[in-house]
């Protein structure tokens, strides 16, 4: 079994297993109204997750994703609702601003982690300033859309499947994905080869702050108001997610497609336990507990695979 398909399969499994676990002890869950209350907030932690996945593609992890959809979902709610035309160009800013950082911490040779927690603050006081208690309300054609009820499949399943395909293709199967991952994976041979690591560096920062754009207004249109720290633990689930999914820190090895279902586990283990009424305390163990299991299981093939 090579790595490209472990990366994959273990995620897939790893979803398999806890769906058949939640399908065993409550059946009714795997009805139509069942799946759509498990995945109910998967959309936002899957665009999330996108966006966390851009900058790992170019070994650098972002430490202020949660603050960032906390602060656009404060925008949309607020700015988008009232005054689209302002809401919608501070959004656009906001994605000019997270390409800036890309470009500023590849000219200046910065660590990203330490920038980007320091965004955090920033991105969370920014947040507090346009909403500082919690309120607002969603914009009507984001509602409609995060609530549709599709036949057949809930949304929740539906908008994470292309969420998936339409990031796999930008990413593996585009030239300008493969430039990308080109940058994490040897980013002395692309300047070598005449390619500006800093625009593409600003690129891949840019996506990720259309996906946390794009994060920020699902969840507003679920939770259909905002406040402040409504996505903090993005962080944290988006770093989660994409190592589950089957990335790595470093290489510029992602997968799109295991990424998305990464969100979706974690997104599962999360709704169900909420779901049986335990303590979110319970809810942060499990998501811990099956990150822990499945990378332990992905180095012993790993290693195996190495010793053959």
């Amino acid at each position: 079994m090579n790595k490209d398909t472990l990366r994959i399969l273990l995620p897939v499994i790893s979803l398999a297993a806890l769906l058949a676990a939640v399908c065993y002890l409550q059946p009714r869950s795997m009805s139509y109204f069942g799946l759509n209350l498990l995945f109910n907030l998967a959309v936002p932690v899957a665009l999330a997750t996108i966006a966390q996945m851009m900058i790992i593609m170019v070994n650098d992890i972002d430490l202020s994703i949660g603050a960032f959809v906390s602060f656009c979902a404060c925008v949309t709610a607020t700015l988008v609702q009232d005054t689209p035309l302002l809401g919608y160009a501070v959004l656009f800013a906001a994605i000019c601003g997270y390409a800036a950082i890309g470009a500023i911490i590849q000219a200046r040779n910065l660590p990203a982690i330490v920038v980007t927690l320091g965004m955090s603050f920033v991105w969370g006081g920014l947040a507090v300033l346009i909403l500082p208690s919690p309120g607002g309300s969603s914009p009507e054609w984001i509602r409609f859309l995060m609530k549709s009820k599709p036949p057949l499949i809930p949304m929740a399943i539906i908008a994470p499947i292309l969420i998936a395909f339409l990031t796999h293709m930008l990413i593996k199967r585009s030239s300008f994905g493969v430039l990308l991952r080109g940058v994490g994976g040897n980013d002395r041979a692309m300047a070598r080869s005449g390619w500006s690591l800093i625009q593409l560096k600003a690129s891949a920062y840019a996506l990720a702050g259309l996906f946390g754009v794009l994060s920020g207004m699902a969840l507003v249109g679920l939770a259909t108001s905002a406040d402040a720290n409504i996505a903090l633990r993005y962080t944290l689930l988006s770093v989660a997610g994409v190592i589950l999914g089957g990335g790595e820190f470093t290489g510029g090895r992602v997968s799109p497609i295991g990424a998305v279902i990464g969100a979706l586990t974690l997104t599962l283990a999360a709704s169900f336990l909420s779901f049986l009424r335990l303590s979110s305390d319970w809810q942060i163990g499990s998501q811990g507990a099956i990150l822990i299991l499945v990378l332990a299981v992905r180095l012993f093939f790993t290693r195996k695979e190495r010793m053959s």
